[in-house]
């Protein structure tokens, strides 16, 4: 069981205590000095401050301008279209004479949004293609690059063993032939 001494110095270990003190003596949502209660220091008005919240690492990286701008554009055109769906549906129930130009907007507009969203999606393949190699263990450049670095490592250690025989001043074999006695009957 923690004492009464261990539980006051916990926050300062934490990221919050250490913020805290190097904001001072300040309320927390203000910069207005903190005035202690009878008794009671600075210190330990500190140590009973408790975040909001902690901040933590993304999981995960954003995704590239490019993605996100053509991912901004499709949402507002997708709004769009939802919009005048929608007054197309009330300017037909109300016999409105603008519910056929409305009608036909709307389905120009979908097929713009459709559009749109196959932006997206290209945008994202062609920035994966150009700039990244997907980090996962079965992604192709990675198995082709494995592939490059054996067959070079396969040639300079064929490089290595003629330069060896080279050196021994042989004949560029590696093994000596047999002679006749020792080969035996054919």
């Amino acid at each position: 069981m923690m004492g009464t001494a261990e539980r006051r110095e916990a926050p300062e270990k934490s990221g919050a205590g250490r913020s805290a003190a190097r904001r001072g003596l300040r309320a927390p949502d203000r910069d207005i000095p903190v005035r202690g209660r009878a008794g009671e220091s600075g210190g330990e008005r500190q140590q009973n401050y408790r975040p909001l919240w902690i901040e933590e690492p993304a999981k995960r990286h954003p995704m590239p301008d490019p993605v996100r701008t053509a991912a901004v554009r499709a949402l507002l055109i997708i709004a769009v279209t939802l919009i005048q769906a929608m007054v197309a549906f009330l300017c037909t129930m109300a016999d409105s004479w603008l519910a056929f130009p409305m009608v036909i907007s709307s389905v120009a507009s979908t097929v713009v949004a459709t559009w749109a969203v196959v932006d997206v999606w290209v945008t994202r393949q062609v920035w994966n293609q150009r700039y990244g190699v997907v980090s996962e263990p079965s992604s192709t450049a990675r198995a082709l690059r494995r592939e490059r670095r054996a067959r070079r490592r396969e040639e300079r250690a064929a490089l290595r063993e003629q330069e060896r025989i080279r050196r021994r001043g042989g004949t560029g074999q590696a093994v000596p032939p047999l002679s006749a006695e020792r080969a035996g009957p054919a």
